[in-house]
């Protein structure tokens, strides 16, 4: 019953950088070395606004601003036009019918404008459903077993096995995340046939769902975007897809690895970039992360916290940019703001696959981990705040900016309130420590971080697509109304940051066979700062 080894837990380890700076962050420092040391908590991001990241935001911002100001002048004509009486219009009528230059310059202005507008607004995109997969009782981890199995694999030596223990003892997990099969035995058996069949299990489950609820089949689906970090077989986990449901042989196909648990959201970006170039057409994301061969059974501290903390998971998206699609699709997607720290080598080293001095492959996490974390968050929240905050919130922000930068006043800096912005938080539970630290960062309330919390609890970290169980919970819980607006965020090795918003185009009921449907009645639960499993 072991655990997922970093290559595994390194993609999500790398992802879920501040989450795995959860309970484990903690022990992380604490035991890694320097005697008093303790754990860095994530900077306080909102006290301090970097000014070229504002103009980012801004920058976004204006590339509408065509429509912008052709929607108001249009609305302008419209509201004239509506004030011309009878009389007006027949004069009008009389002006124009004996002035052929006036008639062909007006029609080749409206013409040239029409055609600027409509070539220059970007397609729609709509998130048409989605499917998250539930994993069988019969692979779930009790701690109890867990610490068992790992005292039994002779892996590890008696520091390392207690390690683990107070790792999961505050890691905000519960007793039903579930590990492959392969993990199961003792001593466990990785191997790739098992790690194929682990990647079919999770992703082939969720899309036989997906195909069901939506009534897509697979030949009309014209791209595929399959990310997993640590698994990377050939032929690749987007062709085995296509060799499984016989999709169409002009398929457009990527597989993303090595992104970390933040690829969700980048496999989303690209979908949508394609959608762009590719009218009329369905897309299809595949977000997973595979622990049978990524599983650490060395005793070096740092690459210790992925195999407590990831668990087996996945998710399957249906996106569209067909204009029919819009009346029974869930959400349309406003905004993806991705932020990338690689440039800095301590930012790209902070979550690091590596051997160990045993030659054992894992996932290193640096102790400087929450930090950069924070650094990223503070660069994403502060691009995207132009494109998300009401106009009241800009208007302040903006005026206390102008102040600081260009008048030098010494004043303090204004911190938007994003909960005027979004109904709906999905903070990517990486693990307890971040989501504790965003809740009091972006000052939300224990509603806002509830998901992300029971989704740690129920099924622990499953990488990138831990924001869709989430969201799942959101539906599951009957909070999801016309027009919210929901905020994704995600972090991953690189280091990065990704945010994805999205609106709901109708109420959303709870699906019958989502991951929560058997179980959404026993959330949320309270969760200790310590469990006692002994």
């Amino acid at each position: 019953m072991a655990e997922e080894r970093p290559s595994a837990a390194a993609t999500a380890s790398a992802s879920s950088g501040i989450g795995i700076g959860d309970g484990g962050g903690r022990l992380l420092r604490r035991s890694s070395g320097s005697r008093g040391s303790r754990r860095l908590p994530l900077p306080d991001f909102l006290q301090s606004v970097n000014l070229k990241y504002v103009k980012l935001g801004y920058h976004y911002l204006v590339t509408h601003l065509i429509t912008l100001t052709l929607v108001p002048l249009m609305l302008g004509v419209a509201i004239e036009v509506g004030r011309l009486g009878p009389e007006d219009i027949h004069q009008l009528w009389i002006h124009l019918k004996f002035n052929l230059v006036s008639v062909m310059t007006c029609s080749a202005l409206l013409v040239f404008a029409a055609t600027v507008y409509f070539m220059s607004r970007p397609r729609s995109v709509f998130l048409v459903d989605y499917a998250c997969h539930k994993p069988s009782p019969n692979i779930r981890v009790p701690f109890a077993s867990f610490m068992e199995h790992s005292k039994l694999s002779g892996s590890f030596d008696d520091k390392s096995l207690e390690f683990q223990r107070r790792i999961l003892e505050r890691s905000g997990l519960g007793e039903q995340t579930a590990l492959p099969p392969a993990m199961h035995y003792l001593p466990p058996r990785p191997s790739m046939d098992a790690a194929r069949q682990e990647a079919e299990t999770v992703m082939f489950s969720a899309l036989d769902e997906l195909f069901h609820k939506t009534g897509v089949k697979p030949k009309d689906v014209g791209i595929l975007v399959v990310n997993c970090s640590l698994f990377n077989p050939t032929p690749s986990l987007s062709a085995m897809i296509v060799n499984k449901y016989k999709m169409r042989g002009n398929i457009r196909s990527y597989n993303l690895g090595g992104m970390g648990c933040s690829a969700g959201v980048i496999a989303i970006d690209l979908a949508k970039d394609m959608l762009q170039v590719h009218g009329n057409d369905y897309a299809i994301v595949v977000s997973t992360e595979n622990i049978t061969q990524n599983w650490y059974f060395g005793n070096r501290r740092s690459m210790l916290i992925p195999n407590c903390l990831f668990r087996v998971g996945g998710a399957a998206m249906l996106l569209s940019n067909r204009r029919s699609d819009r009346r029974r699709a869930k959400y349309e997607l406003l905004h993806t703001v991705r932020t990338h720290k690689g440039a800095d080598d301590k930012s790209f080293r902070c979550v690091y696959q590596e051997e160990d001095e045993n030659s054992k492959m894992g996932v290193s996490l640096s102790k400087d981990l929450m930090a950069i974390a924070g650094q990223a968050l503070k660069t994403n929240i502060t691009t995207m705040g132009p494109l998300v905050l009401p106009l009241s919130e800009q208007i302040i922000f903006f005026s206390f900016l102008v102040a600081r930068k260009v008048f030098k006043r010494a004043v303090k800096p204004y911190i938007p309130d994003f909960r005027l912005a979004f109904h709906h938080f999905c903070i990517h539970a990486g693990g307890r420590a971040v989501i504790d630290e965003l809740e009091k960062n972006l000052q939300l309330t224990a509603e806002h971080v509830e998901a992300s919390r029971m989704t740690l609890y129920r099924f622990g970290n499953t990488s990138s697509s831990s924001i869709w169980y989430e969201l799942a919970y959101i539906e599951a819980k009957g909070r999801m109304r016309k027009g919210n607006r929901v905020w994704q965020i995600a972090f991953g090795s690189g280091f990065k940051c990704n945010s994805a918003v999205w609106r709901a185009l109708r109420t959303i009921k709870a699906s019958e066979k989502g991951p929560w449907a058997d179980c959404i009645d026993q959330f949320p639960v309270a969760i200790p700062e310590v469990y006692d499993f002994s």
